[in-house]
């Protein structure tokens, strides 16, 4: 059991890149270690947990085999299943927040390949796209959009109007993509696709595991609602906490961490306290680059303390969710859950030009908007 749970963690290539990075910038700043604890997202980190438990044990219980049979049944072919699933990531994205589509609709995406030939990595990727397009138009669709929210005063309505645009135009345009990137082959059963039996008994147990874990978060008892979901998978269902990725909490831990020390680095501090007096294009160039090698929602956080909640910020830090892997945590979980070596450059072959095409877009309509 302990070297089936420590093989992720030894293989895990991109965890040995992140540590080995920590190591390099904890030798340029003052070494603090005290301090690295706090500056780990510790709500994100349960909430990631929680729901990789629940999706396992959706996954382990067939019942994403059964869902996917239906699936293939209703469309004709990979163009128009890939055209729905796109559509649906960014949907659920919307009001179930990035991490939580992505959570269900990439287990979905793996079964569908199981039982029909479809570009499984490709159309993950363009989940991934889907999920940080549709997730910015709405105050809850993702963390950077919460914080930019509740420091705006802006009601719900308003919020999602001034984002509508971007989100409009994103989702146009990533739509317009994959028409173009999946063909209209019909859709074939595999024939060694199995008889689609499940565990009625797992799925509804999750279910009320999902709406416990809900109300734990609301409630601000998110440890006690992990627990709880932990204790009920132990009873029932152990090989779910076996099943997980446990590594990729681990890189998330570690990304915190890194971002935190890079934070520290003498040059970028000094060079942040000239952010005030930027002009529109030059904050909004220094929320996307910026969202590149930190990830968007450190970025918000970091910018928010020397410029307001505004239009043009909300812009860059969401825009900055594409391109490079770590923009958004998002684009992540989505390649870490495809279980695919390959997927990891070829998001970039398709996230580099959302990006360049996305700060396009975004600086027409705030020339327009602002």
């Amino acid at each position: 059991m302990l070297i089936r749970l420590a093989r992720p963690f030894l293989r895990d290539r991109f965890l040995h890149l992140l540590l080995l990075v920590g190591i390099a910038l904890s030798l340029a700043v003052p070494f603090r270690p005290a301090l690295w604890p706090a500056a780990i997202d510790w709500h994100t980190i349960i909430t990631l947990t929680g729901l990789m438990m629940l999706t396992k044990g959706v996954e382990l219980s067939g019942y994403f085999d059964v869902l996917g049979r239906r699936m293939v049944a209703r469309f004709a072919n990979e163009r128009q299943l890939a055209l729905f699933m796109v559509s649906a990531a960014a949907l659920l994205s919307t009001f179930l927040t990035n991490d939580v589509a992505l959570f269900i609709i990439v287990p979905l995406t793996i079964t569908l390949k199981k039982l029909c030939s479809i570009p499984a990595s490709r159309l993950i990727i363009f989940e991934a796209l889907a999920v940080n397009a549709g997730s910015l138009l709405t105050p809850i669709g993702n963390p950077q959009n919460i914080l930019l929210w509740g420091r705006s005063g802006l009601s719900f309505a308003a919020f999602s109007w001034q984002m509508a645009p971007l989100a409009l135009a994103m989702m146009l345009s990533l739509l317009l993509l994959a028409w173009f990137c999946f063909k209209a082959r019909p859709l074939h059963y595999h024939n060694d696709a199995g008889d689609g039996g499940w565990q009625p008994t797992l799925v509804y147990s999750c279910l009320g595991f999902y709406i416990v874990f809900i109300v734990a978060l609301e409630m601000q008892l998110e440890l006690w609602g992990l627990g709880l979901v932990a204790v009920g998978f132990l009873v029932l269902a152990r090989r779910v906490l076996l099943s997980i990725d446990w590594s990729l909490l681990a890189v998330f831990v570690v990304m915190f961490i890194d971002v935190h020390l890079v934070t520290q680095l003498p040059a970028l501090q000094h060079s942040l306290h000239d952010v005030a007096r930027l002009s529109s294009p030059g904050l909004y160039t220094l929320g996307i680059v910026l969202s590149q090698f930190i990830s968007n929602v450190p970025a918000t956080i970091l910018l928010l303390n020397y410029v307001p909640a505004s239009l043009l910020l909300a812009f860059a830090v969401n825009i900055g969710g594409f391109g490079l892997l770590p923009g958004s945590l998002a684009n992540l979980i989505a390649l870490r859950m495809a279980n695919d070596r390959r997927i990891w450059w070829r998001f970039h072959l398709y996230s580099l030009p959302m990006l360049l095409w996305a700060a396009l877009v975004g600086y027409g309509l705030l020339r327009i908007l602002v």
